[in-house]
């Protein structure tokens, strides 16, 4: 019986410390299958954790989220480390510099700072503090709610166009409008992108250095990878960046690079030619050579502003991402999509609603034992004083 019940009070004071040591319910298909989406071009960003609040410390969400990504998948095809999250309206600007110092530099979406990026066409972020207040453009991508003319007429003015996205809210799930992505599937001038993406894309504007020759009819063209711009942007992504580059009268006739079309829309390395224009996608740290038809002069005009010279950026956060199979599976026909899944783990205590209840039990049974091993020992203890005989003065007996 001692044993029962020091068992059982041991496991009434252990079972707290095992629910605080697993906060949440592991999301398997995050870790398993989500490379399948990484490689497709999403990318896998931070929105919350059970048990933490942003308002009450914004430095903690951001750390423990960030390490619960890298522990169960890379964040991108071009990086491994998530840069990307949602943040509440509320938070202050020393907030906003807290949550980037961990490295996390695109603060979205619409949360009401000063500093902003993308909330309009000519919206262009100056600085790295204005992602930390990207803008939500085109709506949500829910049926009966999205806006299909709203739309066309953000992506028809150009810029970063972000749309909303969450598959289920409590036990209900979200359909999408399937008219409106086969209407943006349909445009050639949109990069399917990433908030990650896009913000390493812009940050080659703040510093880059290439490296350009020509001899022999060989045009040679390099992105450095230098260490002056990886400090600049120490937690930006190498992504390929379109470079223009200009050869007057003389055509590509040869190449190891793999070459492009105008139509490819999803980030990559490539090359193709568009009259006099060569625009060459290149990683940084890459060079590439080109075999001209003959001998030319050739300038390099800059890279574009988004990637294979197109007009717009579009984006699809999906926000609270909890189940990444139920809500992603249903995309997998479109496969120039390009989402930013902001994770958020199921708080463990959705599903042991009977835990508390298990508790009481425990401690029901538990003192219930203890009271009935002390009137057991009791009435041991009367019946022994029983049975020990007594002299006639009434004193023990030796």
């Amino acid at each position: 019986m001692r044993v029962l019940v020091v068992a059982m009070l041991l496991s009434a004071m252990m079972a707290p410390v095992a629910v605080a040591e697993s906060k949440w319910d592991e999301d398997g298909w995050l870790q398993n299958l989500g490379k399948q989406y990484v490689e497709s071009g999403d990318e896998f960003g931070c929105y919350g954790m059970p048990h933490l609040d942003w308002q009450a410390d914004p430095g903690a969400v951001s750390i423990e989220c960030r390490e619960y990504i890298e522990q169960r998948i890379d964040a991108s095809k071009w990086g491994d480390r998530p840069i990307s999250t949602y943040t509440p309206s509320g938070l202050t600007a020393a907030h906003h510099t807290t949550i980037g110092a961990q490295g996390f530099m695109v603060h979205g979406d619409d949360n009401g700072i000063a500093d902003t990026a993308w909330h309009s066409a000519d919206d262009e972020p100056i600085s790295e503090f204005d992602w930390f207040n990207l803008g939500r453009r085109g709506g949500s991508l829910e049926k009966g709610i999205a806006d299909i003319d709203e739309l066309e007429s953000e992506l028809d003015s150009g810029g970063l166009v972000n749309m909303y996205w969450i598959g289920k809210i409590d036990d209900l799930t979200i359909r999408h409008d399937s008219e409106v992505i086969e209407m943006v599937e349909s445009r050639n001038d949109v990069w399917f992108t990433t908030w990650g993406e896009a913000y390493s894309y812009w940050t080659v504007d703040r510093c880059n250095q290439i490296n350009h020759s020509i001899a022999d009819n060989i045009l040679h063209f390099e992105h450095e990878n230098t260490a002056a711009c990886n400090a600049a942007a120490p937690w930006a992504w190498n992504v390929p960046v379109t470079w223009i580059i200009e050869i007057p009268n003389s055509t590509v006739i040869a190449t190891d690079f793999p070459q492009m079309n105008v139509s490819d829309s999803s980030t990559q390395e490539g090359w193709r030619q568009e009259g006099s224009i060569i625009f060459v996608s290149v990683l940084s740290g890459h060079e590439v050579n080109f075999s001209l038809s003959n001998n030319t002069d050739y300038d390099v005009l800059g890279r574009t502003q988004f990637f294979n010279n197109k007009s717009v950026a579009f984006t699809i956060a999906g926000h609270a991402t909890s189940e990444l199979f139920l809500w992603a599976k249903r995309f997998d026909e479109n496969p120039n999509l390009a989402f930013t899944w902001l994770v958020t783990p199921k708080a463990l205590d959705t599903g042991i609603a009977w835990l508390p209840y298990a508790g009481l039990f425990v401690l029901v049974v538990s003192v219930s034992g203890i009271f009935l091993l002390v009137k057991r020992d009791a009435r041991l203890l009367s019946r022994a004083e029983d049975l020990m005989p007594t002299v006639a003065g009434g004193e023990d007996d030796e």
